[in-house]
């Protein structure tokens, strides 16, 4: 974006709802400068000023204060840590040299799980 003849970089956020059919949403894009918790509270407000009335499940990033904001807008919300996030904390406890065997072996855990709800219905 261009701001007083020089290049300033900004974050575009795209907010995803999925309804009760399934089907998915953009609920809105949002410019930020800095992903904070205040921000998230303000567009929270906005999805509740444009109709928004609960959010069943929230996936967040683990951003300090978005569970509370969160909470705050809409206080029935479970919130939950994006599995993406949690595998990449979970690195920082891992060597180095044994990450990539970690990975391979954490890959075999949806389908292990997958398989074993099939073998006990």
């Amino acid at each position: 974006m261009l701001s007083s003849g020089k290049y300033d970089t900004k974050a575009v956020y795209t907010v995803l709802g999925m309804g009760i059919d399934g089907k998915k949403d953009v609920l809105g894009l949002y410019v930020g400068e800095s992903e904070g918790a205040n921000f998230w509270l303000g567009v929270l407000t906005k999805l509740q000023n444009r109709g928004v009335k609960d959010i069943l499940i929230a996936s967040v990033d683990g951003l300090t204060g978005f569970p509370e904001a969160i909470k705050s807008i809409f206080p029935k919300t479970e919130v939950q840590l994006c599995i993406v996030h949690q595998i990449r904390n979970s690195l920082k406890y891992i060597s180095s040299q044994d990450q990539k065997e970690f990975m391979k072996d954490l890959k075999l855990v949806p389908t292990s799980i997958f398989t074993y709800e099939i073998s006990t219905c």
